[in-house]
């Protein structure tokens, strides 16, 4: 019995070891999930203050680009046609062709009067 103890000693070890990569997998995995809701909230509310913006009398571009934190700069993409606005935003990712598959967008419109 002894010598079974002594040969198991190691075991947990070699386990933990295995399930590192796949624990490593799921927080990627989760928090992708999580960068593309935030991305989709945040695209929402840009294509909502630029519709507005456009309402107004304003310019809707630079109104989404002020609705936008820094870092999503270079992941967007604005369209404005008419009382239309639509923005596209890609989630941060460390991997690059990850983010591009996972990109959102969302519309606003302002009925001209």
């Amino acid at each position: 019995m002894i010598r079974a103890a002594a040969r198991e000693s190691g075991q947990a070890s070699v386990e933990l070891l295995g399930a590192v990569p796949a624990l490593m997998l799921l927080g990627f995995v989760f928090f992708q999930l999580l960068a593309v809701g935030y991305a989709s909230v945040l695209a929402g509310s840009a294509a909502e203050a630029g519709a507005l913006a456009i309402a107004g009398g304003d310019d809707g571009r630079a109104a989404v680009r002020d609705a936008l934190p820094g870092w999503s700069a270079r992941r967007m993409r604005v369209i404005v046609a008419g009382g239309s606005v639509r923005v596209r935003l890609q989630p941060p990712s460390p991997l690059r062709m990850v983010g591009q598959r996972l990109s959102v967008s969302a519309d606003a419109r302002v009925n001209a009067p």
